[in-house]
C-alpha cells in the first residue's frame, strides 16, 4: 500500500460512469459492499423478520416454514455471515494494517484490463449485469490483494477466520482473485467498454 497516482480498470455494475466523473473515497464515505450486507432488511410479507419467523413458526413439532419465511430465513443467514466476514476483515485491517483502504470504503479496481475481464466473467456467472469497464485515474492509497483469501462463508470458529483476515491482508504476489481496493479521489478518463450499447444493437 502506498499513496500514489495509479492507473486502474473498474467494472460498473450499478449505474453507469462518465468521463470526467469524479469519486471520493475516505473514512466517512461507505460503498455499494457496506450498503449490501450492512444496511438491507429481509421480511417476509407480514414484515416479520427472520427472528420473529422462527418465533411465530417454530414449535415443539418443529419449524413450519412456508416457501416465503424460508427464503427470508436463507437470504438473512446468508447477508449475515458475509457481514461477519467483512466485520473480522475489517477488525484485522484496523488492528494490523490501518492505512490500507477498508474494504468498506474504497472501489474495487483491477490493475490490468485482463484483471478486469477475469472479474466480468465473474459477474457474469452470477447474472451481475455488467455496464462498463472504465480506466481510473486514482490519488490515494491501494491495496492489491487475493479475493480468494478471504474467510469463508461457513461454520468455521471466529478465530480461524481471523487467521484467513490476515492471509488476506497480507497480500500476495501471485492472486488466484486479484482485487485492487483505493481510495481517495478517482477520476474516469476513459470509457474503454459500454456493454449497455452493445446490448442495444
Amino acid at each position: 500500500m502506498e499513496e500514489n497516482e495509479l492507473l486502474v480498470y473498474h467494472i460498473v455494475t450499478r449505474k453507469k460512469m462518465k468521463m470526467g466523473q469524479i469519486i471520493f473515497f475516505d473514512k466517512n464515505q461507505y460503498n455499494a459492499l457496506y450498503r449490501f450486507f450492512f444496511e438491507r432488511e429481509q421480511l417476509n410479507p407480514k414484515g416479520e423478520d427472520f427472528f420473529q419467523i422462527l418465533q411465530n413458526h417454530y414449535s415443539k413439532a418443529g419449524l413450519n416454514m412456508n416457501s416465503e419465511n424460508a427464503d427470508v430465513a436463507i437470504k438473512y443467514v446468508d447477508q449475515t455471515i458475509r457481514a461477519i466476514r467483512e466485520v473480522i476483515v475489517e477488525m484485522v485491517r484496523l488492528q494490523e494494517y490501518p492505512n490500507y483502504p477498508s474494504r468498506l470504503s474504497c472501489l474495487y479496481a483491477a490493475n490490468s484490463y485482463k484483471d478486469a475481464l477475469t472479474w466480468k466473467e465473474l459477474f457474469d456467472s452470477h447474472n451481475r449485469n455488467v455496464l462498463q469497464i472504465v480506466k481510473l485515474r486514482v490519488i490515494g492509497n491501494s491495496f492489491f490483494g487475493d479475493g480468494s483469501l478471504l474467510p469463508k462463508e461457513d461454520g468455521v470458529p471466529f478465530s480461524r477466520k481471523i487467521e484467513q483476515a490476515r492471509e488476506y491482508w497480507k497480500g500476495k504476489v501471485n492472486p488466484n482473485l486479484p482485487e485492487l481496493l483505493v481510495n481517495g479521489k478517482i477520476e474516469v478518463i476513459e470509457i474503454i467498454d459500454d456493454f449497455t450499447n452493445i446490448e442495444k444493437r
